[in-house]
């Protein structure tokens, strides 16, 4: 599984309307409002680098009204259950 993180900046007045396109694409698991730099943050979770190029080349950029992305490639993913898991004593 390959996981990455894009950076979504959205045409003025259409951030909504960018996030339902995102979520539209297969591929695409969540998509999150944010605030700061990027209005959106789309976290993709594919099958393979070839399937992650298809995503991002062939239909992230054709939604409307995104003016910028940037892509982050996940190399390994942690989770607070993941640390908790480790520590754990088992108790």
């Amino acid at each position: 599984m390959v996981t990455a993180i894009v950076l979504v900046c959205a045409e003025r007045g259409r951030v909504n309307e960018v996030a339902q396109a995102l979520l539209e694409i297969n591929g695409v698991s969540e998509v999150y409002s944010v605030g700061g730099r990027f209005d959106l943050v789309a976290i993709l979770r594919v099958a393979s680098n070839e399937k992650l190029a298809e995503v991002v080349t062939e239909h992230l950029q054709k939604v409307p009204d995104i003016r910028q992305t940037e892509t982050l490639i996940a190399f390994k993913a942690l989770s607070r259950h993941d640390l908790e898991s480790m520590f754990s004593i088992g108790l």
